[in-house]
């Protein structure tokens, strides 16, 4: 099962192919290559990446 690579949180509901949102933390997670990408949703609903946060090895699927 994949886990939120900020929160560590499974609560996560799938919003489209590849394309996840996590219920705790509030960040959008896409799947891409055997990566989880992270964005944040600002207020306009445009995305900024999130993936500079987080070590690959912890965005790696597993």
């Amino acid at each position: 099962m994949m886990k939120c690579p900020n929160c560590q949180s499974k609560d996560l509901g799938k919003i489209g192919v590849n394309q996840y949102y996590c219920w705790n933390c509030f960040i959008e997670l896409s799947i891409g290559n055997e990566t989880i990408h992270t964005h944040q949703v600002e207020e306009d609903g445009s995305l900024s990446s999130l993936d500079d946060l987080f070590d690959e090895q912890l965005r790696k699927l597993s």
